[in-house]
């Protein structure tokens, strides 16, 4: 390994913003406020938010887990995730009797809103997602087929080419909340070139903290030799960063924590970026900072970006039980 003098002097230019977004700090702390108010278990259908560090400091605190509710006994209080869950698994729940409180975040509940009013129209939907997303199968999961509709998912522009519909009149379409803009434009200008009287939501469903830490990695590897971006491999929103980087011709990582840098990235390296998906603490990215640091690399610049002060409150009777007990 080289010496830290060899690395000098290597800047850090930290992207803004990064990290968590609304919805992320609304599920996280609904999974801490249940277990502050009822007590561990808690049991947890998906992880709450794509991210290994918050998951295993949850389980630490009692957080159970589980991919299906079939995994749940009875009489235990169930979290949704904040990618949320289709019509039948919120319908299993109520059937069962599950005390629930709902994590979905509410920017994801929109979509699932839309799909429905699509459905009640008589109108087909195409989701554009990417296959096997929980936030895909929920929303999937929302379409009422009772109307005679049916909704299909895309996820680019070979996939429109080849999507044959049943009424190309009464069409509608919606997307995943963590695309990637610029791929997501391209698939809907496919969608209206092949289908012209295709609708769309009246407000882009590619929710606000995506777009925003999109256009921060712009920003951040335009000025970049190396972009590091903190976030789990199966984060939809880190690993659109990490290929936003790379598509603007930066090289990029993703990687969970600081123990996962390799010194050797930063030979030849002055100028590294730093950002976070919207589902990774800033604990982890102080973590890469300071590890950045003993490898040589300066004290971290903040670059300017948009700010962020969306709030999503929380379940009503969460609220009610802290003031209570607090």
């Amino acid at each position: 390994m080289q010496s830290s003098e060899s690395f000098q002097p290597v800047q850090i230019k930290l992207a803004n913003p990064r990290g968590f977004c609304a919805g992320v700090d609304r599920a996280i702390d609904i999974v801490n406020r249940a277990l502050d108010v009822f007590g561990p278990p808690i049991y947890v259908r998906h992880e709450v938010v794509h991210n290994r560090f918050v998951v295993e400091t949850l389980r630490e605190r009692g957080a159970v887990f589980v991919e299906e509710l079939h995994e749940v006994p009875d009489d235990v209080i169930v979290i949704f995730s904040a990618h949320g869950v289709s019509r039948a698994v919120q319908q299993d729940a109520e059937q069962r009797g599950l005390k629930v409180f709902d994590a979905t975040c509410p920017l994801v509940t929109k979509v699932h809103m839309e799909v429905l009013r699509y459905a009640k129209r008589g109108q087909e939907c195409i989701l554009i997602g990417h296959e096997g997303h929980p936030e895909v199968e929920g929303t999937m999961g929302r379409y009422d087929t009772s109307h005679g509709g049916k909704i299909y998912l895309v996820e680019d522009e070979q996939d429109v080419a080849n999507l044959v519909v049943n009424d190309p009149a009464a069409l509608a379409f919606v997307t995943q909340t963590t695309l990637s803009m610029d791929d997501t434009a391209k698939v809907i200008d496919a969608l209206r070139e092949k289908f012209p009287e295709i609708q769309g939501p009246r407000k882009d469903d590619i929710c606000y903290a995506t777009q925003n830490r999109q256009d921060a990695v712009r920003e951040l590897a335009a000025d970049s030799d190396l972009v590091l971006v903190v976030g789990s491999p199966n984060s939809s929103n880190s690993n659109r960063l990490r290929e936003l980087s790379e598509r603007m011709g930066t090289p990029a990582y993703l990687i969970d924590n600081a123990e996962q840098i390799d010194p050797s990235w930063l030979e030849g390296i002055k100028r590294i970026g730093v950002t976070a998906g919207a589902s990774a603490p800033e604990v982890l990215v102080k973590g890469v900072i300071d590890k950045l640091q003993t490898l040589g690399a300066e004290a971290p610049v903040e670059l300017q970006g948009r700010e962020e002060n969306i709030t999503f409150s929380m379940p009503k009777e969460l609220r009610e039980q802290v003031i209570v007990s607090g």
